[in-house]
Parts: C-alpha cells; structure tokens; sequence
C-alpha cells in the first residue's frame, strides 16, 4: 500500500480539484454539494487530510486558502491499479482486467487502444503466468 492512498471520500475532493485549480474550498464545497451531503467541515477535512498525505499544494489568497493538485490523476490511478493488483495473487490478473472491461463503457477508440495493446502484449507474453505468492496465500500449484 502506498502512503498516499486516498478514500473514496478524498477522492470526491480530488477529482474536483483535477479539474478546476487553484480552487478554493467553497468552490470545491459548492461543486459537490450537487453529488454528496456534506457540510463545508467535512469538506475541509478531507482538504486537509490531502494536503497532510502530499496530494494537494495550498497557497494563501488573501483570507483565504487556494488548493491545487500536487500529483496528476494519472499518477493516482496508476498507483490505486498497483496497490489492487500487489493484492491478488498474479495469475488472477488477467481474469481481473477481464472483469474491469465487462463492467466498463467504453468507446470505439478505446476499443481499438486495447486490441492494439493486446497484440503489442501477445508478442513476448508467457505461455502461462507464475504464481508468486507466499503458499497458502491462493489455491495455484506452486
């Protein structure tokens, strides 16, 4: 786990601050308050909460405080996709990343990304995936 892992709570606060920033608290508050029932408290506390892990710049305007993302949203997937699969055990990736694109919307062009990945992948792709957790941990043959 990465010491900058997020709620899903923090993540509300941070998708709105990937796309509008600097921004204020209100502001952050006032987009939310359509999705979520939060009291402006709540919201800065999860404000705070993301500045203290590194996830959010704060600069003072006048009275009052303007956030700004320090990491891109990208690089917080990545790290939720590498916290999700460090967690299972190797040989159930390929069924997860199955299951990721049953439950997803996706466009023709991301469609047509994947089949160019996958080709990409076939080219030196193993015949089959090693197991490599402790034994006892999941039911692969060691």
């Amino acid at each position: 786990m990465h010491e900058n892992q997020i709620s899903p709570s923090e993540w509300e606060v941070m998708r709105v601050v990937w796309t509008t920033h600097p921004i204020t608290s209100k502001e952050i508050d006032d987009i939310l308050k359509e999705k979520k029932e939060w009291k402006l408290a709540t919201t800065k506390t999860l404000i705070g909460r993301l500045v203290k892990k590194g996830m959010l710049s704060t600069e003072k305007q006048g009275r009052k405080y303007q956030y700004s993302p320090v990491v891109s949203e990208k690089e917080s997937i990545d790290e939720a996709i590498d916290d999700l699969l460090g967690q299972m055990c190797t040989t159930k990736v390929g069924q997860t990343i199955e299951s990721i694109l049953e439950k997803s919307s996706l466009s023709i062009s991301d469609l047509e990304r994947l089949e160019a990945l996958i080709q990409e992948k076939k080219v030196d792709a193993p015949e089959k995936i090693k197991c490599g957790c402790t034994p006892g941990q999941c039911s692969c043959v060691h």
